[in-house]
């Protein structure tokens, strides 16, 4: 997180030490997440890290815990849920901290940008009250400089001072995504996580929100984690990318690197069933079979009911997460990851 000169609202407002710039702005260990009534862990030991200034993807079909695992950096949790593991950010473990420790990590570390803007925002109230509030009421903020700050995010986000007094209904789709942006951005976090911030925009739209979320993270300093089932925009975006299949990470890499050359044959089929303009003409390809259901038991490999290269040790033992030979940024539990390198690259190679 970039320094706040003395006398800002953020500046202001008491925050946590500076971290050891050594430590991952978002570090997650082993994560389970359980839940009742399910026959397994909706999170199967998630391990995942976003340094500071970089953007990391988390990419997968819908049902894969994608959300959740944005939501556990924040607790909001579904009852009854529980978890085992950690999920630290700045160096601070959120699942044992107190009420008290996660209203100032809500209100100046971390953010998050929700999927729906309209749902995000109460439509009975106007804009310049909803970016205000949290720093009010939380930090003591005195009205007037929690209205400055407001001004100078709407500022930063291209839409200015104009809309304070609006309320929601009188704004476009990508105008709200910029206000629920800039709410993220009131207490200066150290952390974004955008949760599907695009889905409801537009395809214009969301080119526009997701270079206005590079450019932040540049201006701001901020670390940023980007939750997708978008493969194209998660490459437009993301350092580094981390596939998620079945509350568990099927593989993870630099972008380009794990786009131009993957090494699981769950992440090979995703980018085949992305559409492009070079692809061959004729039908796109689909994924046989069926995300498994929470009620389901698993066994072996998450994928091997639906991968082409599964084998009898597929089912029968989960893989690992190994590193990618010569590539030591990379690890994919896949347990013939070595041997279907070339085809799977071959497989997603458009000419």
């Amino acid at each position: 997180m970039t320094d706040t000169p003395a006398g800002t609202p953020a500046a202001d407002a008491a925050t946590p030490e500076t971290p050891n710039p050594e430590t991952p702005t978002l570090e997650i260990q082993g994560l389970r997440l359980n839940l009742p009534g399910a026959a397994r862990p909706v999170l199967a030991g998630v391990d995942l890290t976003v340094a500071a200034r970089e953007t990391v993807a988390l990419v997968g079909e819908s049902g894969s815990g994608k959300s959740l695992t944005s939501r556990s950096v924040l607790r909001l949790l579904p009852p009854g849920a529980a978890t085992e593991g950690a999920v630290r950010v700045q160096g601070e473990d959120v699942l044992t901290m107190n009420a008290k420790q996660l209203r100032r990590l809500r209100t100046h570390t971390a953010a998050m940008i929700f999927q729906d803007p309209r749902a995000a925002i109460n439509p009975l109230r106007r804009i310049g009250d909803f970016l205000t509030e949290s720093l009010r009421l939380n930090a003591d903020l005195p009205a007037a400089e929690a209205t400055e700050r407001a001004v100078r995010m709407l500022d930063a986000v291209g839409l200015g001072d104009r809309v304070l007094g609006q309320y929601p209904g009188q704004l476009s789709g990508g105008m709200l995504q910029r206000v629920v942006i800039a709410a993220a951005l009131m207490g200066d976090p150290a952390l974004i996580l955008a949760d599907e911030p695009t889905t409801a925009l537009d395809v214009t739209t969301q080119a526009e929100v997701v270079g206005l979320l590079g450019d932040l993270r540049d201006q701001f300093g901020t670390a940023l984690l980007f939750v997708t089932h978008d493969l194209g925009l998660a490459a437009a975006i993301s350092d580094r990318v981390y596939v998620m299949y079945a509350g568990r990470i099927a593989e993870t890499g630099p972008a380009e690197a794990l786009f131009q050359r993957p090494r699981h044959p769950y992440t090979a089929a995703l980018l085949r069933s992305t559409p492009h303009l070079d692809a061959p003409a004729g039908r796109l390809a689909a994924i046989e079979g069926r995300p498994p259901s929470l009620r389901e038991e698993l066994t072996g490999c998450p994928f091997a009911a639906r991968c082409a290269f599964a084998t009898q040790q597929c089912r029968e033992e989960l893989p690992p997460h190994l590193p990618v030979r010569g590539e030591s940024s990379r690890l994919v539990a896949c347990h013939h990851s070595e041997k279907l390198a070339d085809q799977l690259a071959g497989s997603v190679t458009h000419d």
